[in-house]
C-alpha cells in the first residue's frame, strides 16, 4: 500500500468530500493562496475557487459564527482555526451555539460543521500556541471530538466528520503533519466511537491518543525487549468514546497506563481513569497510572518544553512501576 503524509491524507479527504457534495466548503485564515498554516489546503483555491475556499479575516468569532450559520442553512462547512489556543476567541459560538442548537430546537435543527484545528506542543512556539485543550470540548454535551494519530485514521475520520450531522471538533497534533503512513487509494470511512488496538499485548494496557500514541508504541517496543507485553489502545474519537474496547483490554491485562499530553488536572485522562474504576475495578491488579503533561503552561525553551510533556521514558517508567 502507498504511504502518504498526514497532511496529504487530510487534503485527500477534503477533495473527495468536496467532489462528492457541493454543499461542502472551507473557511479559515490563510487557507486560500497560502494553503493553510500547515499546507493541508495547498492548491484547493485553484481547484474550487473562492466561493468554496473562503479566506477569512483574522477573526475566530467570524469563522465559527459563519460556519454555524452556513450549517443551519444546509451547507457542510469545514472551518479551520489555525491553533486550538485561538478557539478561546470563539467559545461562545462553539459551546453555546453549535453544541446546543440541536438540543434547544428538539432535534429540528442540525449543525453539520467540522471545526478543524491543531493542538499540542513540540515546535517551540510557546505558551499561547502549544496547548492541549481537548478536555474543554470533551466536557461539552453536543460536541463530537476526534483526535487521529495516523494518516490512515485522519483521512477516514475526517470524511466521517464532514458527513456527520452534528458539530465535530477535529484536533490534529502539529507534530504529525509530515508523518507518513499507509493509506488506501480506494475510498473508505472510519466510524466514530470505534477504538483501534494498535498493538496487542497481555501484561498491561496503554491508552494513548494523538501524538502520544506514537510515544506509547515506541515505549511498548522497548518494553517488549524486557519481556513486558503491552496492549496499546488508540480511541481515535474521544466523543463518542469506545469504552468497551478499553474495558475488555483492562479485563485481559489487569493493568492500565493512560497517556495524554494535556495537563493532568481536569484532564481526559482523569475521566478515563474514573470510567475504568467504575466498570473494571475488580479486574485491576494495580492502581491505574496517568502519564500527563505537567500542570504548567508550555515554556518557549525547547528543553523545558520537552520536560513538560510525556516522553517514551516516562511511559516506560510508569509501566514498570505497576508491572
Amino acid at each position: 500500500m502507498r504511504e502518504i503524509e498526514y497532511r496529504e491524507a487530510i487534503k485527500e479527504a477534503i477533495i473527495e468530500e468536496m467532489d462528492r457534495d457541493p454543499k461542502v466548503f472551507l473557511l479559515g485564515e490563510d487557507i486560500g493562496v497560502y494553503g493553510g498554516a500547515f499546507r493541508a489546503y495547498k492548491g484547493l483555491l485553484e481547484k474550487y475557487g473562492p466561493e468554496r475556499v473562503v479566506n477569512t479575516p483574522i477573526s475566530e468569532q467570524a469563522i465559527v459564527g459563519g460556519a454555524v450559520g452556513a450549517a443551519l442553512t444546509g451547507y457542510r462547512p469545514v472551518a479551520e482555526i489555525m491553533f486550538v489556543d485561538f478557539c478561546t476567541l470563539a467559545m461562545d459560538q462553539i459551546v453555546n451555539q453549535a453544541a446546543k442548537i440541536n438540543f434547544m430546537t428538539g432535534d429540528a435543527l442540525h449543525v453539520p460543521m467540522v471545526l478543524r484545528t491543531q493542538g499540542g506542543s513540540g515546535t517551540g512556539i510557546a505558551a499561547q500556541h502549544s496547548q492541549s485543550l481537548e478536555s474543554w470540548f470533551y466536557h461539552i454535551p453536543g460536541l463530537k471530538l476526534v483526535m487521529p494519530a495516523t494518516p490512515y485514521d485522519v483521512k477516514g475520520l475526517l470524511k466521517t466528520a464532514i458527513r456527520d450531522n452534528d458539530p465535530v471538533v477535529f484536533i490534529e497534533h502539529k507534530t504529525l503533519y509530515l508523518n507518513k503512513g499507509p493509506v488506501p487509494e480506494e475510498e473508505y470511512t472510519i466510524p466514530f466511537g470505534v477504538a483501534d488496538v494498535k498493538r496487542e499485548g497481555s501484561d498491561i494496557t496503554i491508552f494513548a491518543y494523538s501524538a502520544m500514541l506514537l510515544k506509547a508504541l515506541a515505549a511498548a517496543e522497548e518494553l517488549a525487549k524486557e519481556g513486558i507485553s503491552c496492549e496499546v489502545i488508540d480511541p481515535r474519537t474521544l466523543v463518542p468514546l469506545d469504552t468497551d474496547t478499553l474495558i475488555n483490554s483492562v479485563k485481559k491485562t489487569n493493568r492500565l497506563v493512560i497517556v495524554s499530553e494535556a495537563v493532568e488536572r481536569g484532564s481526559v485522562a482523569s475521566d478515563i481513569l474514573a470510567i475504568v474504576n467504575d466498570k473494571a475495578f475488580d479486574y485491576l491488579d494495580a492502581p491505574v497510572k496517568r502519564v500527563c503533561g505537567l500542570n504548567t503552561a508550555i515554556p518557549y525553551n525547547s528543553k523545558l518544553e520537552k520536560a513538560c510533556i510525556p516522553t517514551k521514558e516516562s511511559i516506560i517508567d510508569a509501566v514498570k512501576e505497576i508491572v
